[in-house]
Formats: structure tokens, C-alpha cells, sequence
């Protein structure tokens, strides 16, 4: 008779557990997110500035939360990225007198590592750090202030790109990235959470600031080959040598993007199907 007591008893507490489990559907492991926040760069026109120069960006992202320590991502991102050797206090660069900007847009996926257990909605579990990595194809397209007009640098071919005076062609503009991250997200309940992002992106590109040999080719043969307008953007030295450092070949570009981020379940757990 106590085997058959401690049976049923143990029947009756699964049951009650059982009225409030819930299993997650791919609705309820699934976020949609924004992020707003700047960009910037670090490259031969900013070489050691972070957040210097930063401009206006977003984000838009879906998130699967796997587990609750990762999360699979994908993100599409906009930003502007711009530099100018007048902010330079370095004598050399501050006589070079080059600038650009570029609108940056990046679709990247990848996942993100949680510190600590993350659930929307858990009293246990409401906050966590995580880790960020991904891999992104990003679309670039460099361009320099000249008499007041904003011009396209990457036809011009302002190394001698694309003639016997370079050693490549033009470089390409759509361009991979590894954005690598940390952030912060608390919960809002069980629907939403709210957090902090950083990003940094390693690219395999010098050309984002459109800066990459270390030295001016020929400014004659560059006007007789590719036109003035590209001798004259190549070289814009306050002093007009043409014997002066350009950039740096052995430097890769860098941009970032960081901001607030909001996000909302798409879903709400369903209960255990044999309760149903």
C-alpha cells in the first residue's frame, strides 16, 4: 500500500510539474533585432583614432537561440565610414592632405557565445555577456571631396590600377569581413531584451579609404594613361612632392559598428504536446 501511495504521489507531482512545462518551437527560440549606434574606420587616413570620425549606423538581425548559452545570427548592416589627414598631428600625413568617405553595406552570419545561461523571460537567467563572431560580404565605395563635388575614386585607378603603371587592377568593392564582438543583453520580460554592441571588422582589403601603395606613381604618365583627374586626386600634397609616403601596403583596413540593440521574440513556448 506505501509503494502504491509513493507511486500515485509521484503521478500527481509529475502531472502538476507537467500543466506548467512548455517546449520551445522555432518561433519561440526566434528574435528579430535593431541595433542604432556609429561606425568608423582604422586604416592609412585613421591610423590609431577609435571612434574618431564615427558616423550615424544601424542594424537589422534575425537571432535562433540554439541554447541558452548560443545563438546563431544574421544581420544586415549600414554605415558610413569617412577620414581626413587634417586630423592628423603628424607633419607628414597633415602635408599629404588626402580624405574620403564610404557607405558601408554588410550582410554578415555567425554566432554568439552567452557568458552566462540567457532566456527571455527567466527570473534566473535575465542578463548575460556574449561573445560575437561572424563572416560578412560587405560592399564599399570609397570617394574624395574635390572642388566641392564628392567623386568616385575606385574608377579613376589613382595607383596606376588597371595600367602597366601598377602592379594590380582595380581593386574590387564588394569585399569580405570577419566582425568579431562583445555586448551585454538583459531581458525585458518575456518578449524582449535590450543591450550593448561592439563590433570590430577585419577586412582583406587596404582600399576602403582607397590608400594603399606606399608610394605616387608617376603623375605624368598617370594623367596620360588614366586622365588628370586621377594624377590629381593621387597626389594632393600640400608641398607637391611626389617623392612623399602615400600609405602603408602592409596594413589591412579595419571599420566597425557599435550601438544600442533591441530585440523581440517572434513567439511564446508552447505547452508539453501530451498535455494539450
Amino acid at each position: 500500500m506505501k509503494l502504491k501511495n509513493t507511486f500515485l504521489l509521484l503521478v500527481f507531482i509529475g502531472a502538476s510539474l507537467g500543466l506548467n512545462a512548455q517546449f520551445h518551437t522555432a518561433l519561440s527560440r526566434s528574435e528579430i533585432g535593431v541595433m542604432l549606434g556609429g561606425s568608423y574606420y582604422i586604416g592609412d587616413l585613421n591610423r590609431f583614432g577609435h571612434f574618431k570620425g564615427t558616423q550615424p549606423a544601424g542594424s537589422l538581425f534575425y537571432r535562433y537561440n540554439i541554447h541558452s548559452r548560443l545563438s546563431f545570427r544574421v544581420n544586415f548592416s549600414y554605415g558610413n565610414v569617412v577620414g581626413d589627414d587634417k586630423w592628423s598631428k603628424d607633419p607628414l600625413l597633415s602635408n599629404r592632405n588626402l580624405n574620403f568617405k564610404s557607405d558601408i553595406f554588410e550582410l554578415g552570419a555567425g554566432v554568439e557565445f552567452h557568458y552566462m545561461p540567457f532566456q527571455l523571460g527567466s527570473k534566473k537567467y535575465r542578463g548575460t555577456a556574449y561573445f560575437l563572431a561572424e563572416l560578412a560580404v560587405f560592399r564599399m565605395n570609397p570617394k574624395t571631396q574635390h572642388n566641392g563635388e564628392w567623386i568616385f575614386l575606385q574608377p579613376l585607378g589613382t595607383e596606376g590600377q588597371g595600367t602597366a603603371l601598377g602592379t594590380r587592377g582595380h581593386y574590387n568593392l564588394f569585399q569580405v569581413a570577419i566582425p568579431l564582438g562583445l555586448g551585454v543583453k538583459l531581458s525585458l520580460g518575456k518578449r524582449a531584451s535590450i543591450g550593448l554592441e561592439y563590433g570590430i571588422r577585419k577586412t582583406f582589403t587596404d582600399y576602403l579609404d582607397d590608400v594603399g601603395a606606399d608610394a605616387y606613381v608617376d603623375p605624368v604618365e598617370l594623367a596620360a594613361t588614366s586622365g588628370p583627374l586621377a594624377a590629381t586626386l593621387s597626389n594632393r600634397s600640400l608641398d607637391g612632392s611626389r617623392y612623399g609616403k602615400r600609405g602603408t601596403a602592409a596594413t589591412k583596413d579595419w571599420y566597425a559598428f557599435f550601438g544600442v540593440t533591441l530585440t523581440f521574440r517572434l513567439g511564446n513556448p508552447n505547452n508539453c504536446a501530451f498535455m494539450q
